[in-house]
């Protein structure tokens, strides 16, 4: 099986035709690319050209050798082609005879200025150039120079020494070391010159300077600048502060490293002590081996504290103004207004009293002995009975 290696112009890869024998015509290898590439006669046509030797095969019954690689064109249908090289025929240089004998071009500086380049009377390489250069010359550095600037407007003021009449840059207080230079005022932009004061002293609290170049305040500023601070009278009485004579801190809510009040407030397993839980974490990761602050215990880790849940309870009542040292006070003041109950009464009965009202029970030891003796002899009776 025979084979015919092509590609169409556009693509980079070949696709492969088989057939039988040595050769394939050009037309049945026409035939056999539109069918694999599903094109139609009516359409185009195709211009089949050797890959290696650029040779056109323009006859219908040429024949193509086997393993041949080709290049294929689309053409429009009915026969026009495309010839496969452009030959391009370079100029010779113009000679000296040349120049004389042809009319007078322009130069490339006149050729610049000049605003109709296709009507010029130059080669086509000279109009490209001036193109070029007119295309290029507004991004000139000659538009990015800065230019002189004449004498400031008669509302600008300089701003460092506050005078008109020159810029900043040619300020006579340039050069002069002693001079301080006078602080930099904030501009009236955005607020209406209805609401504007205008003022001649700049030192004026709250001034700002307009675009004409004069001085002025806000109405707002005036208003509030006129209100002076309400002072409180001597003899009114003073507001009743917040912290009382329990303000006082208790010990036990205290932590012991920080010597504030416990936040978080955690026991230490060692020793049972309670600290702020990031306070006493702190201490034992900063610490080399884990060791306790208070009893030195080593090998305790962060992990084991637990939280005083009580001891958080207290500190956050203390915080509330209701601590357990108040309620505790209050517990004491109640125990010492409410009175004592009355001790009971204990009544002494004389000897002679018990001994009559033990005479009077019906249940004396004697009656009961005897009662005990019926019994005995009643129960050996009916068991003697059973016997018999």
């Amino acid at each position: 099986m025979s084979c015919v290696h092509y590609k169409f112009f556009s693509k980079l890869n070949y696709d492969t035709v088989t057939f039988d024998g040595l050769y394939i015509s050009l037309r049945d290898l026409k035939l056999q690319i539109m069918v694999r590439e599903k094109l139609t006669a009516a359409s185009c046509d195709l211009l089949i050209t050797n890959a290696q030797t650029k040779e056109e095969y323009t006859d219908g019954n040429a024949l193509i050798r086997r393993n041949s690689s080709v290049i294929v064109r689309r053409i429009p249908a009915g026969g026009v082609k495309v010839t496969s090289k452009t030959f391009v025929v370079s100029r010779p240089p113009p000679s000296s005879q040349s120049k004389s004998t042809s009319p007078a071009s322009l130069s490339l500086a006149h050729l610049a200025k000049t605003a109709n380049l296709a009507e010029a009377n130059a080669s086509e390489e000279d109009k490209i150039k001036a193109m070029m250069i007119q295309s290029s010359r507004q991004y000139g550095p000659t538009n990015y120079m800065k230019k002189p600037l004449g004498p400031p407007p008669s509302s600008y003021t300089c701003h460092r020494c506050r005078k008109p009449g020159h810029s900043i840059k040619n300020c006579p207080t340039n050069g002069d070391e002693s001079f301080g230079s006078v602080p930099r005022m904030k501009k009236s932009m955005g607020i209406p010159r209805s609401l504007l004061l205008e003022v001649k002293d700049p030192n004026v609290e709250g001034v700002m300077l307009t675009r004409t170049g004069k001085y002025a305040i806000p109405c707002v500023n005036v208003e509030a600048y006129a209100r002076t601070k309400k002072e409180k009278p001597p003899f009114l009485p003073e507001e009743p502060s917040s912290s009382s004579s329990d303000a006082l801190i208790p010990d036990e809510i205290l932590c012991l490293i920080c010597k504030e009040i416990m936040t978080d407030a955690a026991i230490i397993p060692c020793c049972g002590n309670s600290y702020c839980d990031e306070c006493i974490r702190t201490a034992l990761l900063e610490s080399e081996e884990h060791r306790c602050p208070e009893c030195h215990q080593t090998g305790v880790s962060p992990d084991a504290l637990v939280a005083n849940k009580c001891l958080r309870r207290a500190v956050s009542n203390f915080k509330n103004g209701a601590g357990y040292r108040k309620r505790h006070r209050q517990q004491i003041w109640h125990q010492q207004q409410l009175p004592l109950p009355p001790p009971p009464l204990v009544t002494l009965t004389p000897p002679a009293a018990l001994m009559t009202a033990a005479e009077a029970s019906p249940y004396s030891p004697l009656s009961i002995s005897s009662l005990l003796e019926e019994k005995v002899s009643f129960v050996s009776t009916f068991a003697a009975i059973l016997v018999f």
